[in-house]
């Protein structure tokens, strides 16, 4: 199981490597500060997909979703324990 920590550093990760910044903090706003642009939040999102196995949905693409790390980890965290809860009752069905 991903720890807000874990989905952090994987996040943190990724985004030093594929902006060549290490500048970053959980509130650095990722498109307002030009890190990120339409193309790089295609590549955001498949590297969430890939890492965390999560699907996400049309209209889940807000910016509110992918502002920052913060909102990413909040935002993953949730799809999670959705996909979870969903597992769950499933299996009890």
């Amino acid at each position: 199981m991903n720890t807000d920590k874990e989905i952090r550093e994987k996040l943190l990760q990724y985004i030093i490597e594929a902006t060549f910044t290490d500048e970053i903090n959980d509130d650095t706003l990722l498109f307002e500060e030009g890190l990120f642009d339409s193309m790089g939040l295609l590549y955001l999102i498949d590297f969430i997909r890939d890492n965390f196995h999560i699907d996400i949905k049309d209209n889940e693409l807000l910016l509110e979703n992918f502002a920052s790390v913060k909102s990413i980890v909040v935002f993953v965290n949730r799809k999670l324990k959705s996909q979870s809860t969903k597992k769950l009752v499933t299996c009890y069905k």
